[in-house]
């Protein structure tokens, strides 16, 4: 098959420096007070992580400031979303779709100074079966095998043809680890990426500084940090005085048209990966009765949600698949449409009346002001939730991730093509379909058309089960200085990659 050969960041370095000289003198803040470029760069966001491990701790928040900036895997994907060479300088595969043979790029290093060889994939990979326990170990189940061929050709052979777990390796679960880190990953980690951890204050900041030693093309922004902030009135202030630069993914939408009109910013719309999810744990009490979970969907009007939390922005999507992948089905979006007596009969078909229900939220602006549009919508149908904002992450991770002890919550899942992981009746969703879990499986290993006829079927029995109500997808919209460039737009990935941003 067709090798594939990894793209030189020289060009687009290029660019960006040229455009950048032209906007010298004109843009405030492109220059220090010496008159040199200002290489420094200050993001603000608001989803701080707890520590720095996304090998046991779960969520966006580790791998948005970590993956491609600090720790790379073998293949990452694009701002537009394709899978693209990174450690890995090419790849071939063999006629019946088993065997991937990696070509590595010669001479990378980890920052602590250990090499990268073969020998860090084959370690890399095979640590996550038995000591990953977050952001998707399974993954990687479709590998049989992992070969050293020689420090710089590395042999993945699959059990069965997958057509996801190249995909799935661009993300955390592709990371390359070297042994002589592990004991530091909470607060130290080491990777082979243009970046290098500095210092972490938690709830505070990340500091990142350029790795001087780094195998490719070193990035124009020599001092990262990540300044995490407790609302988004604050972040947004901070911008507009001139205390941060950038802020990726704004969260109240309400507050995006002052800066439309302000030359001194820039507002950056592109697609998202982020389906706002009112969850319904299929495995409690209150939610076992797929005609109790109908009642809800029917019983919440989304877009009065996406109008209270965002303002608008968004798309209704009704179901965990975004219009990026190929499985998209845009009629989910009306398949329950806001109806309370529909509601009301399913309750009364299913023996339910003055339901209470424990609706633990994270204290986040979308989840917090959409949380109340449907407490007030349930209520008209007679289902009291029981509100409680929970810090995030820590707290909401404990209690509703990885304790189960919910019956709803409302919570933006990140992770790309990550339908298959909500499916899993172990997950906290507690939905429980062999059947589909059967179709994921059957459609992982067929060919390429049946793949994606395969997965839209999945996801519509999700749908139509009310698995949970995907209320809308969250947009991605970024504010930025007006003199930055190679700020990405899309979010086809967790990370947030910090090695294009120049001024």
């Amino acid at each position: 098959m067709t090798a594939h050969t990894r793209r030189s960041r020289f060009a687009s370095i290029a660019t960006i420096m040229v455009a950048s000289l032209a906007l010298v003198g004109c843009s405030s803040g492109s220059t220090t007070a010496e008159g040199e470029p200002d290489t420094s760069l200050t993001v603000g966001l608001l989803a701080t992580p707890g520590n720095l491990d996304y090998t046991t701790t779960a969520g966006a928040a580790i791998p948005q400031a970590l993956l491609y900036n600090v720790y790379e895997g073998l293949v990452k994907l694009n701002n537009d979303g394709t899978i693209i060479p990174l450690l890995a300088k090419s790849w071939t595969i063999s006629d019946d779709g088993l065997v991937y043979d990696f070509l590595l790029h010669d001479g990378v290093t980890f920052s602590d100074g250990s090499p990268f060889t073969a020998e860090s994939v084959k370690f890399s990979l095979e640590r996550v079966k038995d000591n990953w326990t977050a952001n998707g170990p399974a993954y990687l189940d479709p590998i049989a095998s992992i070969e050293a061929v020689s420090d710089t050709e590395a042999r993945i052979t699959l059990s069965k043809p997958s057509n996801s777990w190249l995909f799935n390796m661009s993300g955390p679960v592709g990371t390359m680890f070297t042994e002589s880190a592990l004991a530091d990953l909470a607060t130290a980690p080491v990777g082979t990426g243009p970046y290098t951890v500095s210092s972490f204050k938690t709830g505070d900041s990340l500091v990142l500084a350029a790795n001087a030693e780094y195998w490719g093309e070193v990035p124009y922004m020599t001092d990262v940090t990540l300044r995490y902030f407790t609302d988004a009135t604050a972040q947004t202030n901070a911008l507009l005085s001139g205390d941060i630069n950038l802020i990726s993914g704004i969260s109240q939408f309400q507050l995006v048209d002052q800066f439309k009109s302000n030359t001194d910013f820039q507002v950056l719309e592109g697609a998202s990966t982020g389906e706002v999810t009112l969850s319904m744990n299929n495995a409690s009490d209150a939610f076992s009765d797929v005609r109790v979970r109908q009642a809800v969907m029917y019983a919440i009007d989304r877009q009065a949600v996406m109008d209270t939390a965002n303002s608008g922005y968004g798309l209704l999507i009704g179901s965990m698949v975004p219009p990026t992948d190929p499985w998209y089905d845009e009629s989910l979006a009306d398949l329950y449409p806001y109806d309370p007596d529909r509601a009301t009969e399913l309750l009364a078909e299913a023996g339910v009346s003055d339901l209470t229900v424990a609706f633990k939220i994270p204290n986040l602006p979308y989840a917090v002001a959409g949380a109340q549009v449907v407490k007030d919508q349930l209520a008209k149908v007679g289902i009291t939730a029981d509100v409680t904002a929970l810090e995030f992450p820590a707290v909401w991770l404990d209690d509703v991730f990885s304790s189960h002890d919910y019956d709803m919550s409302l919570i933006m899942h990140s992770e790309p093509r990550d339908v298959n992981a909500f499916a899993a009746p172990t997950y906290y969703a507690g939905y429980d379909s062999p059947a589909v879990m059967a179709k994921f499986a059957e459609a992982d290993a067929a060919d390429a058309t049946t793949y994606i006829e395969l997965m839209k079927e999945a996801t519509t029995t999700m749908a139509e089960e009310a698995a949970a109500d995907w209320l809308y997808l969250q947009p991605a919209i970024s504010l930025a200085d007006a003199d930055l460039l190679g700020v990405p737009k899309n979010t086809p990935s967790l990370a947030l990659d910090l090695s294009t941003i120049a001024r």
